[in-house]
């Protein structure tokens, strides 16, 4: 039996009582298509109009064969003038080739009454197969951003959205329908070319209102007193039931019968929909429950009435699969706030793990302890914590919301959350009892008293398995193609659709919940992306009300693209791949003298409009460590590094702890750390592990870290630390006539006080000399360090030095001061 081609791509409500059919061609016939829903024949029937198309698609073709090219001026609001020429770039015209060229720019004009930047010719030159792409951009070279829901969007190789114009979908092959009576969501609806054609079927899905839905109401599971309500938003669920455990029964134990009670559905309104709740007048502190959760069974729903959901507001988790567990507030202590976070500019920082750091700590604690917080806690308290002796003020701790490892003895970096608010279960020592809670607590707190603020890492781009969100609603909390299909830009198999209302809101939420149950300083945003720059300047916003001084930090990536740039005008701050590549070549004498510059200032102005914008590292928990990616062993394994090796490490401290921005290394980087040439860790506990013994081994690399970092945060390292971007003239580099060997002065025009800093670097394999400059070389300079150590702490003397030019070994670097006046 032959399949009739398909004929609808696509049907989607516009509200519950209208809603668009997207045809797969254009639809030339004088009588309407027969479209049908769920059996019946769609009476009000009309095509969009083109202006209406073309606003979302940014052309449409007329009967005359005329094509549009727009953009609706009320979607850029700004005179004219001021906005400048726009011009229209694409396959035909060159791209960038277009700007300045009058036959390709938009001229101000109306259609439908409103105000347009528009450009009108003969369609046919802009039809081929594969279809030509296109995009609007100022004079200047601004490119305007394509909307991710724009109906003809497409991405090329690069990742970038550009808008496509296929010849036979140009305006035609979109028709409005409006419905009799409003449309219930927990319906499943289907699409069909004609009665009995179930090959041309696509669902109904909501659309952009649905993802507007929301409520103002406390969700999760909420104690007062001696009633316990159960809230729940799933606006797309015919059914949800409560499933109750006692607090001494076995949580997961499946031979038990849970006691079950169904949840209401809250009646909606204009500021409220999609709420389930129970009350039950009883303190359950400290029980067990997850949710059962019924819906329409189609492509964009992943309902199953027999499936565990964990709340996504539940404050503990037995295990990633759930159940969660009822916390009363009122018996949660609250951290105390006597604890100063440092200023984002002072703010040094090591990336680190919660097992690798207690694995082989030197402390008294079980294989239990040495797994979660209770071991770290033993390890921060003891006098000879490793990083309160390296002397950073800030750990970032890679994700500890509950996430997918199976058991509790599984080695996971954690970046596949299942919850946003629960601390990870296997980090606990009794985790039916809750116990992670305290336990994290008294982390934060050890750390604060040694002086270190605490970033998590958290990941709300995508969810682990299972992904309880999906069984909540998948359309709502999930990027889905228009068959259903998980967007997967993050590589882990489902992108969070951070953009709909309720999972902002979960999202700021949980944060809000981990500043002020766990005293946390701030977070760094895993694949930040994805969760766009719209939705990350909201989570600013509302976290400064609850702490003004959060620190917030974008990795500002995902598969799909990179938004530093974009992020340059908020209040984030930015991972810098670009510094982390630059530095690998720099230190292997590969870098150039601009590339050079612009990192060492601190990525000025694209990348960072302040100074702390840029969190500059040269390696993370991602891919390789820093000695194997440099180390001149042949196989990449730097466990026995090379004196190269070393030399180029100290190379690289004197460099990222010289460049103005936060610096931030990996635990143990500062003892030559190495994953044996292993580029992907995420389960491999037995190379993360930090091995303390290497302390003693490469002491004085530990010691050549520390160091700087003391020289960094101390008075005379303030020309390092900047709140404000530096006057012109701050800076005062010179380099050798044929390398990128460079001096560096520190506060060259006197802007910032008498004192005056010099830094010495030689990238090459050969011994140079390295010009000063005139200016510099009239001031009498002491040394602080040389590429092995700080005069300061050995008794060496330090050199003086007097002359125009200054003899750096291979591979060597040093640090001086002087003082003008």
């Amino acid at each position: 039996m032959s399949h009739s081609p398909r004929k609808i791509v696509h049907a989607q409500l516009t509200s519950l009582t209208e809603g668009v059919v997207e045809l797969a061609k254009d639809w030339k016939a004088k009588h309407l298509p027969p479209i049908r829903l769920n059996g019946r024949k769609l009476t009000e029937l009309h095509r969009v109009p083109d202006y209406q198309f073309g606003c979302e698609s940014g052309f449409f073709v007329n009967r005359k064969g005329e094509i549009y090219f727009f953009l609706d001026g009320r979607s850029h609001p700004k005179p004219y003038a001021r906005l400048g020429k726009i011009y229209l770039a694409g396959d035909f015209s060159g791209w960038a080739d277009a700007i300045g060229k009058p036959e390709w720019e938009l001229r101000p004009a109306s259609l439908d009454g409103n105000p347009v930047f528009l450009w009108v010719g003969k369609a046919e030159r802009f039809f081929a197969h594969p279809p030509m792409r296109f995009k609007f951009v100022t004079e200047e070279g601004h490119w305007f951003e394509v909307p991710h829901g724009a109906p003809n969007a497409v991405r090329d190789d690069g990742g970038n959205l550009n808008r496509a114009i296929e010849p036979e979908r140009t305006g035609h092959h979109l028709y409005r329908f409006v419905l009799p009576q409003p449309w219930d969501l927990t319906q499943k609806g289907e699409v069909t070319w004609a009665e009995g054609d179930h090959d041309s079927a696509v669902p109904l899905r909501p659309g952009a209102f649905f993802y507007d839905l929301r409520t103002q109401r406390a969700l999760g599971a909420i104690v007062d007193g001696e009633l316990t309500t159960f809230r729940l938003f799933a606006p797309r669920a015919s059914r949800v039931s409560l499933c109750l455990r006692a607090p001494d029964s076995d949580p997961r134990g499946e031979d038990e019968t849970p006691l079950r009670y169904d949840l209401e559905r809250c009646p909606d309104s204009p500021d409220e929909a999609g709420v389930w709740e129970t009350s039950l007048d009883q303190n359950l502190h400290g029980w067990f429950y997850w949710y059962l959760i019924d819906g329409p069974a189609d492509a964009f729903g992943l309902f199953d009435p027999r499936q565990m959901v964990l709340d996504p507001y539940a404050k503990a988790a037995v295990h990633r699969a759930g159940p969660g567990i009822v916390l009363d507030d009122a018996q949660i202590a609250r951290p105390a706030e006597n604890f100063a976070t440092p200023a984002w500019q002072d703010l040094i920082i090591v990336e680190a793990h919660v097992r690798d750091l207690a694995a082989h700590a030197p402390v008294q604690a079980s294989a239990a302890e040495r797994r979660g917080f209770s071991g770290l806690k033993a390890w921060v308290e003891s006098p000879d914590f490793y990083l309160d002796d390296l002397g950073v003020n800030c750990v970032e701790l890679q994700p500890l919301q509950e996430f997918d490892n199976e058991t509790s003895e599984e080695y996971h970096w954690g970046y596949m959350t299942n919850n946003f608010f629960a601390p990870e279960s296997s980090y606990a020592l009794d985790p039916a009892k809750a116990s992670g809670v305290s336990e994290l607590q008294e982390l934060v707190a050890a750390f604060h008293r040694r002086g270190m603020a605490v970033i998590l890492d958290v990941v709300y781009n995508h969810v682990g398995v299972p992904g309880h969100l999906m069984f909540v609603d998948k359309l709502y909390y999930f990027e889905v193609e228009g068959d259903g299909t998980l967007s997967n830009w993050s590589g882990c198999g489902n992108d969070l659709r951070a953009r709909s209302a309720m999972a902002r809101r979960l999202i700021i939420d949980s944060c809000i919940h981990l500043v002020k149950t766990y005293g946390v300083d701030g977070f760094r945003f895993d694949l930040a992306e994805l969760v766009g720059k719209e939705v990350l300047q909201e989570i600013e916003a509302e976290l400064k009300r609850v702490k003004p001084d959060v620190i917030l930090i974008a990795e500002p990536w995902s598969f799909r693209g990179h938004i530093a740039g974009a992020l340059a005008e908020t209040g984030w701050a930015s991972w810098n791949d670009g510094y982390r590549n630059f530095m690998r070549d720099f230190v292997r004498g590969s870098a150039s003298r601009d590339a050079f510059e612009y990192y060492l200032k601190g990525s000025p102005w694209y990348f960072a409009r302040w100074p702390a914008q840029t969190v500059n590292y040269t390696e993370s928990h991602d891919d390789r460590a820093w000695i194997d990616n440099i180390t001149e062993n042949a196989d990449g394994n730097g466990d026995h590094p090379t004196t190269n090796d070393r030399r180029r490490t100290h190379l690289m401290a004197a460099t990222l702890f010289g460049s103005i921005g936060i610096p931030m290394i990996s635990a143990g980087q500062d003892f030559l750390r190495s994953k044996q040439g292993v580029n992907n860790t995420y389960q491999r506990g037995d190379l993360n592990a930090l091995n303390y013994r290497r302390l003693q081994q490469f002491s004085g690399s530990h010691a050549y870290f520390a160091d700087w970092i003391a020289f960094r945060r101390s008075e005379a390292g303030r020309l390092l630390r900047h709140y404000d971007r530096a006057s012109d003239g701050f800076f005062q580099f010179t380099f050798t006539p044929d390398s990128v060997a460079a001096a560096v002065v520190y506060n060259a025009d006197g802007s910032q006080g008498p004192e005056r800093l010099l830094l010495l670097l030689n990238p090459t394999e050969q011994d140079t000399e390295i010009p000063l400059g005139a200016a510099a070389s009239q001031l009498e300079w002491t040394q602080l360090a040389d590429h092995e150590r700080f005069f300061s702490a050995s008794r060496l003397r330090p050199p003086r030095l007097l002359g125009e030019r200054v003899y750096v070994p291979a591979l060597g670097s040093s640090l001086w001061q002087a003082r003008r006046g």
